[in-house]
């Protein structure tokens, strides 16, 4: 039987799925790779480990299926992180440097300097404003701190580009440079409506035109694996994207007015405009979403540096609990948080602030609070962050939003999910499958060959497993909503005089 593969290269984990015919998920697995903390507000991912997970994921999901082989492979779909990039040698096909990951701080300064400077019109060519949260700080860091780099760049001896452009270019043992629109879009060099590099930001911004792939459609066959690369086969790598538009596709939120947040390490939101651009004035940015046969499609975005990173560090940082897991059931032992509040500013405020020198805060903290309270401030932080993020897109949508499908590992956590539905006051949908993006990179992968006959054709296969419906008054919710944003003005700009 025929297979299609998607690979989801997560902040943590790298996800492979396998779907048959019938557009079902047949097996998956999943590999984590190591963070890496060299310095506060640094975050780093070994590149190489990355590459061999993907075969080890792909590998582990074809051995559930007695007697598949890596030939039984029609083609595969990749989506990545996004904004995580890295520098590379043209002929070695060696990292110059760790992979610098999209959560990284160390270019706040830089950026906020461009910002203040040039932000207007970075803004009005890509949709976004700067920030170290874009690829293009990352790499410029690496050219000026790796000896030697940016004379190798002058004599064309490296390549640079977002994972997916990387694992292409393993996969296929150097034989294929290319990115996708949505892809491009991360770097913060492309011009968002002609969706192609902006010789204007590449000038202002001092970068090597010729280290910046070729940008191509997300439905294109990039190239074929190299069967030494690739696990003996050659497979068409047919579909390409970052990870949150992925998700959009594989939980059947194609069409324009939809909207869809994941939850993971951050959090981050999508809100389908159609072949609209919409450049917002109030903290969301514009995202080329996908760009199909030459066509680009576009949402509002809104993200949170941290939401399952905070649940995650009430186990591994502070040992509040002993397992995420146990956080809805601590949570609902306790009826409300004690007037306890927390803004998970790990790494700045991203939408609608963009302050990178926010640090993260509990508030409202008296003798009577206990453990309980502060765990499920932790959970509510998740939610009043979106329902933030969900109130200025209504504004700049200027039209009903109906509801919010969800996916993500929080999802699983039904106090968070109620919380969220009360704090949107519109119903919030979760599908049956969590692996959304994975599955949305195999079905652009069927699109692109023409196994499916669109990208909207992939919500019959997307069955709900729960919906939660609001329950919370109009006012209680705009209190609360409020309450926690005077705490998030409380945090702002904490960390500038330090630097980190």
């Amino acid at each position: 039987m025929p297979y299609y593969l998607g690979i989801d290269q997560g902040t943590t984990l790298t996800t492979a799925i396998l779907a048959n015919e019938s557009w079902q998920i047949v097996a998956k697995a999943s590999k984590a790779h190591r963070q890496y903390y060299p310095k506060p507000g640094w975050v780093e991912h070994n590149p190489v480990e990355i590459y061999e997970n993907c075969l080890a994921a792909s590998a582990e999901a074809l051995s559930q299926i007695p007697g598949a082989s890596a030939k039984d492979i029609v083609c595969m779909g990749l989506d990545h992180q996004g904004e995580t990039c890295l520098i590379w040698d043209k002929d070695t096909g060696v990292p110059i440097y760790n992979a610098i990951v999209w959560q990284d701080r160390r270019t706040a300064d830089v950026a906020e300097m461009l910002k203040q400077t040039k932000g207007e019109q970075v803004h009005k060519i890509t949709g976004m404003l700067p920030d170290a949260y874009h690829s293009v700080t990352k790499l410029s860091w690496i050219l000026d701190h790796v000896e030697g780099a940016r004379e190798r760049a002058k004599q064309g001896k490296l390549l640079a580009g977002t994972l997916n452009t990387w694992l292409f270019w393993k996969l296929t043992k150097g034989q294929v440079y290319k990115t996708d629109a949505c892809s491009a879009n991360r770097i913060m060099l492309m011009d968002i409506r002609r969706t192609e590099w902006s010789p204007e930001l590449i000038d202002l911004l001092s970068f090597p035109k010729h280290m910046l792939p070729e940008i191509c459609d997300c439905n294109h066959i990039f190239g074929y694996t190299d069967p030494d690369c690739f696990l003996g086969a050659r497979i068409p790598i047919a579909g390409s994207s970052s990870d949150s538009p992925a998700g959009l596709i594989g939980g059947g939120c194609t069409e324009a007015g939809v909207l869809k947040t994941s939850y993971g390490t951050g959090s981050f939101m999508n809100l389908q405009t159609g072949e609209n651009v919409i450049i917002s004035d109030r903290g969301l940015f514009s995202s080329c979403c996908w760009r199909l046969s030459g066509k680009p499609y576009y949402t509002l975005f809104g993200t949170s540096y941290i939401s399952g990173a905070a649940v995650q560090w009430l186990k591994d940082g502070i040992e509040m609990v002993d397992d995420v897991r146990d956080t809805e059931r601590i949570a609902l032992s306790v009826a409300d948080t004690n007037d306890v509040f927390f803004v998970p500013a790990f790494a700045g405020l991203a939408t609608p602030y963009w302050d990178q020198y926010a640090r993260g805060l509990f508030i409202g903290l008296t003798a009577g609070v206990k453990k309980g309270h502060m765990v499920r401030a932790v959970l509510e932080s998740v939610a009043y962050q979106v329902a933030n993020c969900f109130r200025i897109m209504k504004q700049e949508y200027g039209k009903e939003i109906h509801s919010m499908r969800a996916d993500g590992g929080m999802v699983e956590n039904k106090f968070v999910m109620q919380f969220q539905a009360d704090m949107l006051g519109i119903p919030v949908e979760v599908p049956e499958e969590k692996e959304t993006a994975a599955f949305g990179a195999a079905c652009l992968a069927g699109y692109t060959i023409g196994a499916l006959p669109s990208l909207e054709s992939v919500k019959k296969f997307v069955k709900l497993k729960y919906t939660y419906e609001p329950k919370m008054s109009a006012d209680e919710r705009e209190e609360r909503l409020t309450r926690w944003l005077e705490a998030a003005e409380r945090s702002r700009d904490w960390a500038r005089d330090k630097k980190s």
